[in-house]
């Protein structure tokens, strides 16, 4: 696989471990992918969860956050990012957190990270990378941030229907061939080579979601993209940050039990069926309150149950009160393997890909 270059960093693999929230991507997993040459994300939503250290929910996503970036910077030299979702109620905090604790990357989405480079510091080389779903979006952050702070993103994360998760489309876009990512990468590495011809300036782009094997890989690097993000396939490793029992649930997820949901959130997502889910669907479920104020966008009132309480039920392996989200491949997990073992295969994948591949390269984006 050809090398990735992002901003004044060099990655050997050019794969982005995806943003996983409430501790299934922390400073264990994101250590080893960046052990392998990959850039190894830690997710901040959630975090305070799982650091609750007698200060409120707010002050412990602040101190859990910060202690992770320096537990993984501890475990490698590689690159190390956070994913820090643009609905978080502490979203500034988060942001503010990483750059002071010397991260290497911010990848932000799930809204539009419109304001991220204000967040800078003089000698500040955190590099900055939005989440997007579609072309427009990803012009829109560029020409913002160019025009506000003179700011060009150090890479464009353009992320498909099929990923795991909360999704940037509407439900009846998810299915729709018009809105797959294979349409979407060449538009947005088009977009992104007009920007940087007006602006003297390289943008890589990064194709995520579903994509599952070295051959998907190879063929989204024909579209144009110089790197690719993974998240389900990097649960089932035993270098995970989740429980063994989250992770189990990833083996013994059937094709049929994958499903797209409502999140209290305000967004379509991506999840593994569970009891949990089928008393939602029943109408059996209800928050009594909110106990964190954990997203803007959650209105309490209005919404089937908790979702930072479900999801962190789940991480504990409680499926009777939780769920977990997964991409759409996820029913092809079959064991649990190690972080290397899965970089060995998809490199081998890839080889076997590019030796026999048909596919016409760049076509589609000239």
């Amino acid at each position: 696989m050809k090398e990735l270059i992002i901003g004044h960093l060099k990655c050997s693999l050019p794969i982005v471990q995806g943003g996983m929230g409430v501790g299934i991507s922390l400073s264990g997993l994101a250590s080893a992918v960046a052990n392998e040459g990959g850039i190894g994300v830690i997710s901040a939503a959630g975090i305070g969860m799982l650091y609750k250290n007698g200060g409120d929910y707010l002050k412990n996503s602040i101190d859990g956050l910060r202690a992770e970036i320096e537990k993984a910077k501890s475990l490698s030299n590689g690159v190390i990012g956070v994913n820090i979702m643009v609905a978080l109620s502490n979203y500034a905090d988060m942001v503010r957190t990483s750059i002071e604790a010397g991260i290497d990357i911010i990848f932000s989405g799930a809204g539009l990270p419109l304001d991220l480079p204000s967040y800078l510091t003089p000698g500040s080389k955190t590099l900055l990378v939005p989440i997007v779903s579609s072309a427009r979006a990803a012009e829109l952050i560029c020409n913002k941030w160019y025009a506000t702070y003179g700011y060009v993103p150090a890479a464009v994360v353009v992320e498909g229907p099929k990923a795991g998760g909360h999704l940037g489309f509407k439900l009846h876009q998810i299915e729709d061939k018009a809105f797959a990512l294979e349409q979407l990468v060449p538009e947005v590495v088009k977009s992104m080579r007009d920007f940087g011809a007006l602006h003297d300036c390289t943008i890589p782009v990064i194709a995520g979601g579903g994509i599952y094997t070295g051959g998907d890989i190879h063929r989204f690097f024909l579209l144009g993209a110089s790197a690719v993000q993974m998240g389900t396939r990097f649960v089932a490793t035993e270098e995970c940050d989740a429980t063994n029992e989250f992770k189990q649930a990833y083996v013994d997820a059937k094709k049929e039990d994958v499903k797209i949901i409502q999140s209290p959130v305000g967004m379509p997502g991506r999840a593994i069926n569970s009891p949990f889910l089928e008393a939602v669907e029943a109408g059996e479920r209800k928050p009594k309150s909110c106990p964190v104020n954990c997203i803007r966008t959650c209105q309490v009132d209005k919404v089937p149950y908790c979702i930072i309480g479900s999801l962190t039920a789940a991480l504990r392996g409680n499926f009777l009160k939780g769920y977990a989200f997964a991409g759409s491949n996820v029913w092809r997990i079959k064991e649990i393997t190690t972080v290397k073992r899965l970089v060995h295969d998809l490199r081998a994948e890839y080889n076997a890909h590019q030796k026999v591949a048909t596919i016409k390269p760049l076509s589609l984006v000239s």
